[in-house]
């Protein structure tokens, strides 16, 4: 049973930088960056992270909540409207 409990931590150690990694952050340069090209196609940009390795937004155009998802080129890959 201790090597058990010894794999799972083994196991876990492992893991969770992996799970980390990709992070729900986004640095400083890369939210001003994601925030003007936005701005500049009318969206008022609420907040910026990252989910699944793609940048996620939540913005505002005409009145209608969205929720962008960008890739590396900051162009739009996926969008759903609130």
């Amino acid at each position: 049973m201790k090597s058990l409990s010894l794999l799972t931590a083994a196991f876990l150690a492992l893991a969770a930088p992996a799970a980390f990694a990709e992070g729900e952050a986004i640095d400083a340069a890369m939210q001003e960056k994601v925030t003007t090209e936005l701005t500049a196609q009318g969206y008022d940009v609420r907040k910026v992270g990252m989910e699944d390795g793609m940048i996620e937004v939540y913005a505002v155009k005409d009145g209608k909540t969205y929720e962008l998802y960008l890739d590396e080129a900051l162009k739009i890959v996926k969008q759903n409207v609130n």
